[in-house]
């Protein structure tokens, strides 16, 4: 079985819905005697139901007898309630590392049936192609995957070099394509603020075309750069922290994404703006942004981040608003997804209450496709571009001596000052550190006893294989061990930490060979591996595959010395040159508070 391609439009069935509604005609499907939730009126309406016809709700009232027919399917519902189907409001597919197809798979279950996507890091792999393969996938699937064209690529202009770059002629030409609903996450600030052309006028492309900019300002500062920001378009944020980012983005205009993903929580301090304040429900939309396999096959989708939320006190209805009707009205398509009503696609789950949320049946377009956490469909998949799998471009094979760092001249009793990114747990930022480190043979070494560890970053779409080297802090590393990634945000070259230049060596030609994944070395042999032919950044194998070997991955790193939740999220973030304060790419260390590329020893 499987979805059809794209949901009937509704002015084409309107005469269908008049007439099952009114009784001429009959449902194809009528689901009875649900306590439904209602979240335009913020209620819940006991023995309602609900009769579909052509994948829409015709009619939704407290008796659907008159729209039965011999051949309509019926469900009884009693003494379970129906929510709309849940909506990601901000979320990255490749950080699921799976490919459209197969997270919808891994998340249809947990009663996800609308996702709003930036696909940015395949862009910055294969450019305007990627994004066109992932909206040519997500249109297949039997949910709801609307795509945002990407708007940084590379994110940091001449701080780093992508595998491709977007213009606003791209943006403007995607803006035509069928399924794009807005601009991704802006995330160069700094250029918004400065007036960078490029930047304004991707965000006057999206506007001229009538979608939404998306926003990230990932800065504590709420003062005139936070409201220059503002100005230039961004429509909503999901970088906010605090109670106080939340509140300063709703006064501006802009929805305020809570995003619970697998290593970001977020939500906890910021949904006290509504529970404990008085900021409008209606301006906070939940999201994951970024959520691994691991967490999707365990712990859930949506479903996780409602629980979360109605666990941090807020009311669940509310809470479920803000993962439906919310989301749908920011997108403009509050007609069409969101909510249990006519007119509206029937993405229907039936949960056991509120309290639990246990989803034990989830309808799309009026298909049941998930019943007791077992997918009843099979999402289709496209022919993904021989160039997808084919790069890792490095050129030649490393070296122990790649990874050497020499010493400065003005190293003093065998030691070196240095700068050193300091990971911060369950967060995206990063503090800058500095370390005094010991020099050995002229060359500047980590220091496991202090957790200082070295990070190098090996270009790999040009095929140059230049090598940069540096200093973290955080993952709490012993022995020789090396951990080499090609999903590094937002470039995607290949992140390599490890205490030993063998290992680190070793790891990264294991991922040239394989053309891409994540691979953990220890004592000269090859401890963990998730392959991830796809652009170096998905898999098309089922979830729970994916889920096993990242979860060998994290029992490898735990047994190398690393006891950061979810470490892996942080290494993958290493690069990320948006986000403050310190990171590192293929044209050096960036200092993110001044956007500067900086040089590794002494304090600037």
């Amino acid at each position: 079985m499987t979805g059809e391609a794209q949901p009937h439009p509704r002015h084409a069935v309107v005469e269908s819905l008049v007439a099952v509604a009114a009784g001429r005609q009959p449902a194809d499907l009528v689901i009875r005697n649900c306590s439904l939730v209602n979240v335009h009126s913020r209620e819940i309406l006991p023995e309602w139901d609900m009769a579909v016809s052509h994948g829409r709700i015709a009619y939704c009232g407290p008796d659907a007898e008159h729209c039965i027919g011999e051949l309509t399917s019926v469900v009884d519902a009693t003494g379970l309630m129906a929510v709309p189907g849940l909506c990601d409001g901000h979320m990255h597919i490749e950080s699921g590392m799976l490919t459209p197809a197969r997270f919808a798979e891994a998340v249809i279950p947990h009663g996800t049936t609308t996702m709003f996507v930036d696909p940015h890091e395949i862009a910055n792999v294969l450019g305007l192609d990627g994004v066109a393969a992932m909206n040519e996938e997500a249109m297949l699937q039997p949910v709801n995957i609307f795509v945002q064209m990407p708007s940084c690529v590379p994110s940091a202009p001449g701080l780093e070099t992508a595998g491709a770059e977007i213009t606003p002629d791209d943006v403007a030409e995607a803006m035509k394509w069928p399924n794009i609903v807005g601009l991704g996450e802006m995330m160069n600030f700094p250029g918004v603020i400065s007036g960078d052309n490029k930047m304004l006028c991707e965000m006057a492309a999206a506007m001229a075309a009538g979608k939404v900019v998306g926003g990230h300002y990932a800065s504590p500062d709420l003062g005139r750069d936070f409201h220059a920001y503002a100005a230039g378009g961004a429509a909503d944020d999901h970088e906010g922290t605090r109670e106080e980012d939340a509140v300063a983005r709703v006064r501006q205009g802009m929805k305020a994404m809570l995003r619970l993903g697998s290593a970001w929580y977020d939500v906890e301090k910021q949904i006290t703006a509504i529970t404990e304040g008085n900021i409008d429900s209606r301006n906070l939309i939940l999201c994951t942004d970024d959520c691994n396999a691991q967490t999707l096959v365990d712990d859930g989708h949506m479903n996780r981040v409602v629980r979360h939320a109605m666990a941090c006190g807020c009311d669940p209805v509310v809470a479920i608003q803000m993962a439906t009707i919310n989301t749908a009205s920011h997108f403009g398509l509050e007609q069409e997804i969101g909510s249990l009503a006519p007119g509206r696609r029937a993405d229907v789950l039936l949960v056991n209450n509120l309290e639990d949320f246990s989803i034990l049946r989830v309808f799309a377009r009026g298909k049941l496709i998930a019943a007791d956490g077992k997918l009843l469909v099979k999402p289709p998949r496209a022919n993904w571009p021989p160039d997808s799998r084919n790069s890792v471009r490095i050129g030649h094979d490393l070296k122990a001596d790649d990874f050497c760092i020499p010493a400065p001249p003005n190293a003093s009793n065998g030691k070196a000052l240095v700068k050193v990114i300091g990971i911060i747990e369950n967060q995206a930022p990063t503090r800058l550190m500095h370390a005094q480190l010991p020099v050995k043979s002229s060359t500047v070494c980590g220091n496991p006893k202090e957790d200082v560890c070295q990070v190098a970053l090996v270009e790999r779409h040009a095929g140059s294989g230049k090598v940069v080297n540096g200093f973290v802090h955080g993952f709490g590393y012993q022995g020789a061990m090396a951990l080499a990634s090609t999903v590094a945000h937002d470039c995607h070259h290949m992140i390599v930490v490890g205490t030993c230049r063998e290992n680190m060596a070793l790891a990264t030609n294991r991922l040239k060979n394989i053309q891409g994944g994540i691979s953990l070395w220890r004592d000269g042999e090859e401890a963990a591996l998730v392959n991830l032919p796809i652009a170096g950044l998905m898999s098309d194998r089922k979830a729970a595959k994916v889920a096993a070997a990242s979860a060998g991955l994290s029992r490898a790193m735990e047994e190398s010395g690393c006891n950061v939740h979810n470490a892996f999220m942080q290494h993958s973030l290493l690069a990320l040159s948006v986000i403050p304060e310190f990171r590192i790419s293929d044209r050096g260390l960036v200092d993110v508070q001044r956007f500067e590329l900086v040089d590794l020893f002494g304090v600037d």
